[in-house]
């Protein structure tokens, strides 16, 4: 784990953490996952840094070999996990595929903030965390990953993803070492 820095205007990017998902059957215990993107939520506000609230409604159109969201999701499918205490000046984004850049105002909206790096953690982290991680790197940003605030049902998947890839795309560490890093203690 290398996290070395933080831009002085760097959004926080929390990925999927909505009720519809974390009903879902197979994803490890979510306490510490939770417990960590709620921190590094309220640190940002207190920084006044952006954060980002993206939820999935849908899915991209296609054909997969593995099944598919149902047609017609729950009511509260979307809704954002309460212990994110979202507030006023977040930023939603709803996306409808894997990543929360493509067919939605985000980079728009990080780039009219003066965003150079973006933080991001979430589920699944083979999926949607992975996903935002390299649209946000293949955009120009500089991405740190809060491995320690992710989570994802297949064990090998979050493991590729952490030791393989999110290394080629940014800096990886911890909640406690991105919130010292906030907090100029590093």
């Amino acid at each position: 784990m290398a996290v070395t820095t933080l831009d002085a205007r760097t959004a926080l990017i929390i990925v999927d953490l909505q009720k519809g998902l974390l009903a879902m059957p197979g994803l490890p215990p979510l306490g510490g996952l939770v417990r960590n993107a709620a921190d590094l939520a309220a640190a940002f506000r207190r920084k006044g840094l952006p954060v980002v609230l993206v939820t999935v409604a849908g899915g991209a159109p296609g054909r997969t070999e593995q099944g598919r969201l149902p047609q017609a999701l729950p009511p509260d499918w979307a809704e954002l996990i309460p212990e994110l205490n979202a507030q006023p000046g977040d930023h939603r984004v709803t996306k409808r595929t894997w990543g929360a850049f493509p067919h939605t105002d985000l980079d728009s909206h990080l780039k009219g903030q003066g965003v150079t790096q973006v933080v991001v953690v979430g589920v699944a982290t083979g999926i949607g965390v992975e996903s935002t991680a390299r649209e946000a790197h293949a955009l120009g940003y500089n991405v740190t990953l809060a491995v320690d605030a992710m989570a994802d049902r297949d064990a090998a998947a979050h493991d590729h993803s952490v030791t393989r890839i999110f290394p080629r795309l940014g800096e990886t560490g911890t909640t406690a070492e991105i919130l010292s890093l906030l907090d100029g203690s590093a």
